[in-house]
This record gives C-alpha cells, sequence and structure tokens, in this order.
C-alpha cells in the first residue's frame, strides 16, 4: 500500500508541475506578464549571437528528451527500472522541467519582423487563444488523465494495472489526426507582434512537430495496424481537408 500512496503522489506532484509549466507556456508565448515575468521577448538584453545559440540548445535539449521518450523501445526499457504506472508521469515531469529551464534561461531577441494593428491584431489574437483551446480540448478527447499519467497512477493505487487504450477518433480528431500539435501551431505563430526570437522559436518547434510527428504516425501504426492505416486514408494529419486533401 505505501509503494501504491508513493506511486499517486508521485503523479499528483509530476501533475502540479506540468500545470505550473503550462501556465508558464501560456504567458511565455503570448508575452503575458500577468502569468510569465520572464516571457518570449521579455527578459534580459544579451549578444545576439549568444541568444540563438543558446535558444538552440534549449529547444534541442527539450526535442531530445521529449522525442527519445516518447518510443516505445525505451518506454519498455526504461520500465524496467521504475514502476510501469509511473512511466508517464516520469515523462510528464522531465519534460515539464525542461520547459521550465527553457522558459527561464531563455533569450530574447526582441527586434521586430512584422507587426500588425487593429483588426488584424485581434483576429491574429483571436487565432492565438484558439490554438490554446484545441490545446486543452484535444487532451481531453482522448484522455487527458492517461497523457499525465494520473490514470496509470490511480489504477496502480487500487492494486490494478490500468487497461489499454482503445483507438478511438472523437470531435477534432475526425478532421485531422493531430489536433493538439495543429494547436500549439496557432498558438505559435498567431501573434500580431513577430520577433527575430519568437520566430526562431516558432520555426524550431514547427520542425520539431512535423519531425516527430513521422516517428509518432510509425508508432501508431505499429500499434494499431490497418485501423490507424485506414484512419490515415481518410483524415489528414494536421490541416482539416477544407484545406487541403493532405497535410
Amino acid at each position: 500500500m505505501f509503494v501504491r500512496l508513493l506511486i499517486m503522489f508521485y503523479a499528483i506532484t509530476s501533475y502540479a508541475v506540468f500545470l505550473v509549466s503550462f501556465m508558464w507556456a501560456v504567458g511565455f508565448v503570448g508575452n503575458y506578464n500577468q502569468l510569465a515575468s520572464k516571457s518570449i521577448d521579455v527578459g534580459d538584453p544579451t549578444n545576439v549571437v549568444e541568444a540563438i545559440l543558446v535558444d538552440l540548445l534549449l529547444l534541442a535539449l527539450f526535442a531530445i528528451q521529449h522525442s527519445v521518450m516518447a518510443r516505445p523501445v525505451f518506454k519498455r526499457w526504461w520500465m524496467r527500472i521504475i514502476p510501469a504506472a509511473s512511466e508517464r508521469s516520469t515523462y510528464v515531469l522531465l519534460s515539464s522541467l525542461i520547459l521550465l529551464l527553457l522558459f527561464w534561461q531563455w533569450r530574447p531577441i526582441p527586434s521586430p519582423v512584422w507587426q500588425v494593428e487593429g483588426l488584424a491584431a485581434g483576429v491574429l489574437i483571436g487565432i492565438h487563444w484558439l490554438g490554446w483551446a484545441i490545446v486543452l480540448a484535444s487532451t481531453y478527447m482522448i484522455d487527458h488523465f492517461d497523457l499525465s499519467g494520473l490514470r496509470q497512477a490511480y489504477f496502480a493505487w487500487r492494486g490494478a494495472e490500468a487497461p489499454a487504450q482503445p483507438f478511438k477518433t472523437p470531435l477534432l480528431y475526425r478532421l485531422v489526426r493531430h489536433p493538439l500539435m495543429l494547436g500549439f501551431l496557432l498558438t505559435f505563430w498567431a501573434t500580431p507582434e513577430m520577433t527575430i526570437g519568437h520566430l526562431l522559436f516558432a520555426t524550431m518547434t514547427t520542425a520539431y512537430i512535423l519531425v516527430g510527428l513521422q516517428f509518432e504516425e510509425r508508432d501508431l501504426i505499429a500499434q494499431f495496424g490497418e485501423t490507424y492505416q485506414r484512419y490515415r486514408q481518410r483524415v489528414p494529419m494536421l490541416l482539416p481537408r477544407m484545406f487541403g486533401r493532405r497535410a
């Protein structure tokens, strides 16, 4: 029972750290000082070359951790060391901690690329918040608590193994295969004030998403087989059908 309680406490702690990182992410990307005193364009000034190198290193650190720990072969190895019920919580915790490090150590490059006002600015801000709404909604459409590791910990606390998640395509998943990533892309790019630092962040995270999705698609095919293959043929990856045949 002590081990079960420890797993549950660990999952709750990991989720709390995730919530902190998520709120900072909202403030960081949108330059909302009410949520984050340091954001993508607000921070101590530094040399441009140093800023680019540090920012790229931080983004690379997150990309490597996020990708490696998401691969099934790593999960199988990792679960020989930690309880299977804590695997997802550990992934969430480490991802959140690296994100917090990125936000904390990010070097702004505030030189403007574009700046719009009036109606256009309002539209971009609306798209930005729509992106965050899609991100949150997408996690709940599949299983927010499974993605965060709380579901696995709950079943472990009850002395049972969490049942495998069936393949399902609710709501937004009938329009695109990866609405969560679509939400992030909208959030990262929709801004009335694009700076060089923000452009660097948006470009590199977009590249990571596009590359990472190829590995995720491969894993999903291995997991669900022909079911996912038919889903791929029917539903585009990122852009709804109205915007193109495939994306």
